[in-house]
């Protein structure tokens, strides 16, 4: 079976990037089966985005792979080209970070399983027991975050940290490549966040930047929205502040209640938060700043 990867990559806009990575890849027998760009508008800071699906023979994939990534590191100095390479049929490892509710972590669960989204859940924090047996149904490790570290329940920060040091310790036993927050209601220190370089993805109950922080069901229904929706994130040092992903809404009335609108979001909750994560593990998505550029 022919090799298939995909390489994705940002760099400042100018004259010949798309040739030039062209050539690369031609001269070392690759065959381009997807192709996307796109450029900002920018006049001050134009900058070019890219997302490149190609095969490589299997005989001599190896040898032309080695060949590629020389001459793409040799780009950076010329174009400053910041790069991905990624193997499309290695699956990324995942830990799934929840609380009580499970309708998000259900449907990743069944979208990978089904074969939707290419992916390996490797383990599944928690810090509530309600969900291990919905781990044990389908297999996947199930780690309990102790609530209490030798009689310090009082001291919330001295808590947190020895949570996070506890769950980074566990996280090294599965060579994890990202986080995703299914509904995890615990906010992570900044120290937590940048030591997994920012590869975490958190779903918010809201149509972000409306109604950050807790209860956003509640504030729609006090602000009479006629529609609500869903948010899928990077997380970063600020609440509910990171590169959005992904956004969807369903619309409410008069009659819906508080209840009414959560019962209605965890409909978009859910397929939002998976589109998103079908979106990494595909190497869809690209930084930009504080937004994403998203080659769906």
């Amino acid at each position: 079976m022919n090799k298939k990867l995909v390489l994705i990559f940002s760099c400042p806009d100018k004259k010949g990037i798309v040739a030039a990575v062209s050539k690369i890849l031609f001269e070392n027998d690759a065959n381009i089966v997807e192709s996307n760009q796109h450029s900002t508008k920018s006049v001050k800071n134009p900058h070019f985005y890219m997302r490149i699906v190609f095969e490589l023979d299997s005989i001599f994939a190896e040898k032309n792979l080695a060949n590629i990534k020389i001459k793409l590191n040799e780009l950076r100095n010329i174009f400053a080209i910041e790069y991905e390479l990624n193997d499309v049929f290695v699956r990324k490892n995942a830990a799934i970070f929840v609380s009580k509710e499970d309708h998000c972590l259900y449907e990743l669960l069944w979208q990978t399983s089904s074969g939707d989204i290419f992916l390996n859940i490797a383990c599944i924090f928690s810090n509530h027991k309600v969900l291990s047996s919905v781990a044990n149904f389908y297999n996947v490790s199930f780690i309990y975050i102790p609530s209490d570290f030798n009689g310090l329940n009082n001291d919330e920060i001295i808590i947190r940290h020895m949570q996070e040091r506890f769950i980074l310790n566990e996280m090294a036993k599965y060579d994890i490549d990202f986080i995703i927050l299914a509904k995890y209601m615990r906010v992570l220190s900044a120290n937590f966040i940048n030591s997994l370089n920012k590869k975490i993805i958190n779903i918010h109950h809201s149509f972000l930047p409306s109604f950050p922080g807790a209860k956003p069901y509640h504030q729609a229904y006090e602000k009479g929205v006629k529609i609500i929706g869903a948010t899928a994130h990077f997380v970063n040092e600020k609440l509910d502040d990171g590169p959005i992903i992904e956004q969807d809404v369903i619309r409410i009335n008069h009659e819906d209640d508080a209840e009414g609108l959560k019962k209605k979001g965890k409909i978009i909750e859910r397929m939002v938060l998976a589109r998103a994560v079908k979106f990494f593990v595909e190497d869809r998505i690209i930084l930009s700043g504080n937004k994403t550029i998203v080659f769906a």
